[in-house]
């Protein structure tokens, strides 16, 4: 059977551009030869719509949405993610569902059994689950139906299975010859390769042929990589569907692949990592400006790494006409850091305007210096700069319409290097789910075949440049360390006993946690940041502001 899938990238609400896309996809889909044809989980809608869904008439529209749709399918099958309603009580008002539509009706109707509520997912807040999934019967054939997270409890590919429940099984074991599956699964650095391998284990532990089609796009924090993907019933790949694009192609089912050797995700021609990091922020700003509403952006151009990163994944994404690069030099700003912005404008293509702080910095220490007598200068009068940089961004964005990106990575934002009201003001943080040792590796890869990032950015000590020779390390570890600490701490959940047999000084252990716990309340003011890790701060890592838990010294 020839199965099409449309990788495609919804947006969450508009319901005549989401059908539309649709339907074209269909018909692109159905000249290809498509005899069924699936869409991502909750495409119609768009994923996650979060709290939309506690409001009735934003359910209606969604429930209007899918009848017109099905006014515009024909024989062949199209079957599409969408919110449905739950008629059985006690329970949830609705249900994560998809629908087959066919001759212009809505023909069949699958519900979602299994509904994460663990990292950025919250779908037991909104959905019912089903209680029980059956085939659904075309052509003599038995289809398995099935909704994202239902796939992904595979007693054989996790060591710790999170539900009691196997969809899967029970589908097979009531005759399913053909297992499909309607994803809308966020992306992270190397879920690609988690995901197809886990497919591929499905298939091949089965014996049946598989299909999944995932979604692809941003919205606000998560991005969705595609990477949709036909496995034959020996888990050999029959089609593998784009990274972070949209994407309609069609596969046959039931044609045995005849590979030279095992297409498991090693073999799988992924992209680099850094690549694939790349694609996603970029993906992830332009979806984010596009989507709600804005053409232009603006960076403040330090002339260090982080900035000049983020200002050559907003040219990628926009295009070099669509960024602004804003310097604002004070006393302690180098004259390398200044010509280095410049020479990253210049090799971008972009707008580049220089507006020094200095005298707005004399009017507000003239106006402070009265009840700051008498005290020794610190970190205050430093982040006075900061704030004045944050106002000067958020003035011309104001008045020019250009959404501010700002520039702090995953490692200054987890012990708190960063000024709120500052460097954290914007409407989006581009790479605070990036640790700075990859934001080295971006930047030696955006520079693999020609100097588009200025060398000394890369090279020279990190420095935030708000008091005579300052560099990051006074304050922080090497990042080498830095990052390893708190990807063990943030990322993966360890303790500070289990940290340090691994090997780091107890003290700096100590410190780097204790700056991360302090410095909460600043995240919680944060800017949205692009999901780019396991686990990222914002909606995936919840911790309370005001709290005493500390772990023993």
């Amino acid at each position: 059977m020839k199965i099409g899938l449309l990788q495609l990238n919804s947006t969450v609400g508009d319901f005549a551009a989401n059908r539309q896309k649709l339907i074209t996809g269909y018909e692109k889909a159905r000249a290809l030869g498509a005899e069924f044809v699936i869409a991502p989980e909750l495409f119609l809608c768009g994923y996650p719509p979060r709290d939309l869904l506690l409001r009735a008439d934003f359910v209606e529209a969604n429930l209007a949405a899918l009848a017109e749709t099905a006014k515009g399918i024909g024989p062949v099958p199209l079957c599409v993610g969408c919110v449905g309603e739950n008629s059985e009580r006690p329970g949830r008002a609705l249900r994560n569902s998809a629908a087959v539509l066919q001759n212009g009706k809505i023909v069949w109707r699958t519900h979602k059994s299994l509904l994460p509520t663990y990292d950025v997912f919250d779908e037991d807040r909104y959905f019912e689950p089903a209680k029980g999934i059956t085939p659904f019967a075309f052509n003599g054939r038995k289809l398995g139906i099935t909704i994202c997270e239902d796939i992904w409890n595979d007693e054989d590919f996790w060591p710790e299975r999170l539900y009691r429940r196997d969809p899967i099984k029970e589908l097979i074991g009531q005759g399913a010859e053909i297992i499909l599956n309607l994803a809308a699964s966020p992306w992270h650095d190397g879920k690609e390769r988690t995901r197809l391998a886990m497919l591929q284990r499905v298939a091949r532990d089965e014996r049946v042929p598989l299909a999944q089609v995932n979604l692809v796009g941003a919205n606000d924090e998560l991005i969705f990589d595609g990477h949709s993907v036909v496995l034959d019933a020996r888990g050999e790949i029959a089609a593998l569907g784009k990274g972070f694009a949209e994407e309609i192609f069609v596969a046959d089912l039931e044609a045995e692949v005849h590979s030279p050797q095992p297409t498991g995700p090693s073999h799988s021609n992924f992209p680099p990592r850094e690549q694939q990091l790349f694609a996603a922020l970029s993906l992830g700003i332009r979806d984010y400006v596009h989507k709600c509403g804005f053409k232009s952006v603006m960076v403040g151009l330090s002339g260090g790494i982080d900035s000049a990163l983020v200002a050559v994944l907003a040219a990628e994404a926009l295009g070099a006409d669509k960024v602004l690069g804003v310097s604002m030099p004070a006393r302690y700003s180098s004259a390398g850091s200044l010509s280095d912005a410049g020479a990253l404008a210049k090799n971008l293509g972009i707008r580049h305007e220089v507006l020094p702080i200095e005298p707005a910095f004399q009017s507000v220490e003239k106006q402070l210096a009265k009840v700051f007598a008498g005290t020794k200068p610190n970190e205050a009068e430093e982040n006075v700069q900061s704030r004045l940089r944050g106002v000067t961004l958020m003035a011309l964005s104001n008045k020019f319409g250009a959404l501010v990106l700002t520039t702090g990575n995953k490692s200054e934002m987890a012990v708190g290097y960063c000024t709120l009201y500052g460097d954290m003001c914007g409407a989006l943080a581009v790479i605070a789910d990036v640790f700075k040792m990859d934001i080295y590796r971006l930047a030696r890869w955006i520079n693999r075949e020609k100097i588009i990032i200025p060398e000394a950015s890369i090279t020279k000590p990190p420095s935030a440049e708000l008091r005579p020779n300052q560099k990051d390390q006074d304050s922080l570890p090497p990042y080498e360390t830095l990052d390893q600490i708190l990807d063990a701490y943030v990322v993966q959940n360890l303790g500070k006993e289990e940290i340090i047999r691994r090997g780091f000084d107890a003290g700096v252990v100590n410190d780097v946690i204790n700056k991360v716990t302090f410095s909460e309340y600043k995240r919680r003011q944060a800017a949205p940041g692009l999901k780019v890790s396991p686990r990222a701060f914002g909606m995936g890592r919840r911790i309370p502001i005001a709290q005493k838990f500390r772990a023993k010294n």
